[in-house]
């Protein structure tokens, strides 16, 4: 595999005499690189959403980690370590939402990831019971 700067805003991945599977690993590494542009020069924002039927989720931030209480009723806390370079928001304009920005993509979308996982509802009818927080925008963080 060739890299190779060709101007001053162009990058050009070569590879010769590839396979299948090697030529998807090229995408793969440009798609990498596209995402390691945007997230220096603009970065990655994903918007989560609280759902609940009757019990109000209460999430907080107490240091790097996210702590979310009440969920189902329950008097566990959930709690979320943020990843390196991820930061915590809470919206000011909408009510029971969460935005967490970073410049790494994988470690923004990780932690949402996390975050979602752990308010998974467990031997209950899932049609039912749909409380929890879901990621509701994800992207670039758009230019003002």
């Amino acid at each position: 595999m060739d890299l190779r700067k060709v101007g001053t805003k162009t990058i050009r991945v070569d590879l010769w005499f590839a396979n299948r599977k090697q030529l998807a690993s090229v995408r793969t590494v440009v798609s990498h690189i596209d995402n390691m542009i945007v997230g220096v020069t603009q970065g990655f924002i994903y918007k989560m959403r609280f759902v609940y039927s009757h019990f109000p989720i209460n999430v907080t931030l107490s240091g790097d980690t996210v702590e979310i209480r009440n969920f189902l009723g329950e008097k566990r806390v959930r709690k979320v370590k943020l990843l390196d370079g991820v930061s915590y928001t809470r919206s000011a304009d909408v009510k029971d939402q969460i935005e967490l920005t970073g410049n790494d993509i994988a470690n923004v979308s990780l932690t949402c990831a996390q975050i979602q996982q752990s308010t998974n509802v467990r031997k209950k009818d899932l049609r039912k019971f749909l409380d929890g927080i879901y990621v509701s925008e994800k992207g670039a963080i758009p230019a003002e």
